[in-house]
Formats: C-alpha cells, structure tokens, sequence
C-alpha cells in the first residue's frame, strides 16, 4: 500500500544534478552558468577551471556531479555530453542589520542561490553540425544537406 513511484521528468538521454545554498546572488551566478550554456562538458569544465569568479569552482563541481549522475545511473557515454540546461534560481535570503546614526539601522540582505545543470547525450556528429551551422547563419539541414553532396 505504498505510493506508486514517481516517473522520471527527464528523457532517457538525460541527467541532472542541483548545487543548492550557494553563498552568491543568483544575478552573478547567472553570469557564470551562462558560460558553460550549450558548451561541451569538457570545454565548460575547462572555461569553469580558469574562471576568475569565486563561484565557478562550486558550479564545476555541480557539473562534475551531473556527468556522473549520467554516467553511473544512466548509463551515457561521458565523450558525448552537452551541457543542455543550466538554469538559476533563488534560495533563502539571510537579513542582518548595519547600525546607523541617530540610532537607525539600515538593512543588509545576503542571499543565497541555487543551480540546476542538465546535460544530454549528444552524439559526435550532431554536435559537429551545429557548431558549423551557428557561424554561418544557415540552418543545420541545409549545412547537412551540403555536406552530403
């Protein structure tokens, strides 16, 4: 008389993993998972390890994290990741107060921030293609429709 188990919300080719509590703004932790959107996880782990941002090293880890959801529990092929989602949200928020003159006190938020990062398993030539067909401003089928010829 248990519950009936949850699906999965991702599809088969996917995995996830979540870094929450992160001691950042998610204004700037945007700014670093924008870095690594649509990337393959070997060039955004690399841009992630020379980053001059405090927070790159907790979103590597978070990535590295994701990779082995996919590898361990899924079973992908780690040589064909993609960083497919990397999405920012907002987590508690600590309030302190700084004292002022004339006995006011002006407030100090400190918030946190969360990341979600979703890779998918893309095959070698697939990801080839639309690399090759965002430079050129022509769609992905007419580049493979040329290349073909």
């Amino acid at each position: 008389m248990s519950k009936p188990s949850r699906g999965r919300s991702l599809a088969d080719t996917e995995a996830m993993a979540v870094a929450r509590n992160l001691r950042v703004s998610p204004q700037k932790l945007n700014l670093v998972a924008g870095l690594i959107r649509g990337k393959k996880v070997e060039q955004a782990l690399a841009d992630l390890e020379f980053s001059r941002k405090r927070i790159a090293q907790d979103v590597r880890k978070c990535v590295m994290s994701a990779v082995a959801n996919a590898e361990n529990n899924h079973g992908l092929d780690v040589n064909d990741l993609v960083v497919a989602e990397a999405y920012v949200g907002k987590n508690l928020i600590m309030k302190r107060f700084h004292a002022r003159g004339r006995g006011r006190a002006s407030s100090i938020i400190k918030p946190f921030a969360q990341i979600t990062v979703v890779v998918r398993e893309k095959p070698e030539d697939a990801v080839a293609k639309t690399a090759k067909g965002k430079g050129k401003g022509k769609p992905v089928a007419a580049a493979a429709a040329k290349e073909a010829e």
